[in-house]
């Protein structure tokens, strides 16, 4: 359980401004507030990273990015529409980023990157990509056809729990591959424990 938690950490890092933004929308059911509290954070953390010189990571940019310029059109046109296709144009950027070969590499612990393949990483990679294009296409078709209660009733629940059901099979994939493959480097005498 500690592993998959773990797992989130960096998750949470890079998603801040976004998860402030949905809390805070979620609490106060007010879009400019929440829009403020994730532009607020999003550049808040970005400073935190810079002054303590932690290196900012391509998805940390787009977050970023996408919380100011996103956030910044939402407070100056305050319409409606606009805000329910925000989340298709945040999803195709961040489907576009995560095309990038080996994004989700800096997420993985030392015995993920030592026992699974570089491709088998990518492939994985790929497919959060399809998903997030997938939930895009759909937001704006929703956005499109259907009222504001179809359109939030969709973002209060495909938005969260298909992402977690993907990370929960894909963790529950890796940890099956990764002991297949240890397992069968201590048969052939191969298997070095990793350092604590």
């Amino acid at each position: 359980m500690m592993n998959l938690l773990r797992a989130f950490r960096p998750l949470v890092g890079d998603f801040l401004s976004t998860i402030i933004f949905i809390a805070i929308y979620e609490v106060t059911n007010d879009i400019i507030v929440a829009t403020g509290a994730g532009i607020v954070t999003g550049i808040g953390q970005f400073v935190w990273l810079k002054s303590r010189r932690h290196s900012i990571e391509l998805m940390q940019y787009a977050s970023l990015a996408l919380v100011i310029v996103l956030g910044t059109a939402t407070l100056l046109t305050r319409d409606p529409r606009f805000v329910m296709v925000k989340p298709s144009i945040a999803g195709f950027a961040i489907a576009i980023v995560m095309l990038k070969r080996g994004w989700q590499f800096r997420y993985m612990p030392p015995i993920v990157k030592e026992n699974a393949s570089e491709a088998f990483l990518t492939v994985w990679g790929y497919i959060w990509s399809a998903l997030y294009f997938a939930m895009a296409a759909a937001n704006l078709v929703i956005s499109q056809r259907y009222d504001l209660h179809v359109w939030a009733a969709f973002n209060a629940t495909v938005p969260t729990f298909a992402p977690l059901a993907l990370f929960l099979i894909q963790y529950l994939t890796m940890r099956a591959v990764i002991h297949r493959n240890i397992k069968a480097k201590v048969a052939a005498g191969t298997f070095a424990a990793p350092a604590e």
